[in-house]
């Protein structure tokens, strides 16, 4: 039997961003709507907070120190000793219909991040990128066309990365040149059944690719040729992104979301919108800090 454990009940409007620190033996992670960034620490159960300006996308750590970050206006820094975000590039400050989402540094020190459409009410249109960041801190679009971007991770050697759009039911795979960081071949990995569709994702030190399965409280594991391996049942609906933790890095973190519902569509569910450390019998792999 799987252990799943709600180790901060943050009641997180939509939970994010988990990148665990080895170093200080944190996981940092985000809730994109309620504008935070937490930091927590499972030797003492602390939860930490810091208030961001905007919608945050995603996290990653920074060699320099502090960490990287995306938000509705592009990339930053942000030093967690003073607070201060020092802003990096827009590269869709034109866009007012996007913001950023989804995003992590690979592992040769790059950061990525990609948007998402999102006005309430309106039409979903295909309008969003996925961009990377170099050490040199210079951005460049790499996939176009995308309702929401979601599902980044790299196979253990770098050879290979995975890449969803939240508005379809696919997740794809790319050769990835870990020299250079471009990438060809996409192809149909995972397609996923009924009205599934994958959020935040990961890989382990197998190389099997982690995905959560928002709505249907889903985190399912496929093996390098997208076979489904395992499936596990959280206590709420809506898991959004994972991480491996801990000091042997065999504890999945899963941020979960509320969404802003009201108490009576979230009547029978535990711990909707906290933080969850799941034993899933598996370990993951660190990733580097962005380099620049």
């Amino acid at each position: 039997m799987v252990d799943i454990t709600c180790v901060v009940d943050a009641r997180a409007e939509l939970g994010e961003g988990t990148i665990w620190d080895p170093a200080a033996g944190v996981l940092w992670w985000i809730d994109i709507w309620g504008k935070l960034i937490h930091r927590y620490n499972p030797a003492t159960g602390q939860d930490d907070t810091w208030e961001a300006p905007e919608f945050l996308g995603c996290i990653g750590l920074r060699a320099k120190g502090g960490l990287v970050l995306t938000m509705v206006s592009g990339f930053y820094f942000f030093d967690p000793v003073t607070g201060k975000f020092d802003p990096i590039s827009d590269p869709e400050a034109h866009m007012p219909k996007t913001r950023f989402n989804d995003g992590k540094p690979d592992r040769q020190g790059r950061f990525w991040s990609g948007s998402m459409f999102e006005v309430p009410g309106q039409k979903v249109e295909f309008i969003a990128s996925l961009y990377r960041m170099d050490t040199d801190l210079t951005v460049h679009r790499m996939i176009e066309g995308i309702g929401c971007s979601n599902g980044l991770a790299w196979s253990p050697d770098s050879r290979v990365m995975y890449f969803s759009d939240s508005h379809t039911p696919i997740i794809r795979a790319y050769d990835f040149d870990p020299a250079t960081g471009d990438i060809a071949n996409q192809r149909v990995f995972v397609e996923l059944e009924g009205k599934d569709i994958c959020d935040g994702s990961t890989v382990d030190a197998e190389g099997c690719y982690w995905a959560t399965i928002p709505f249907t409280g889903k985190v399912n594991r496929y093996d390098p040729r997208g076979k489904l391996m395992q499936t596990i049942h959280l206590p709420t609906d809506l898991p959004t992104c994972c991480e491996f933790g801990g000091p042997n890095l065999d504890i999945l973190y899963v941020t979960t979301a509320a969404l802003k519902r009201p108490v009576e569509q979230l009547v029978g569910q535990k711990n909707p919108g906290g933080l969850f450390a799941i034993d899933v019998g598996a370990r993951g792999l660190p990733l580097p800090a962005f380099g620049g």
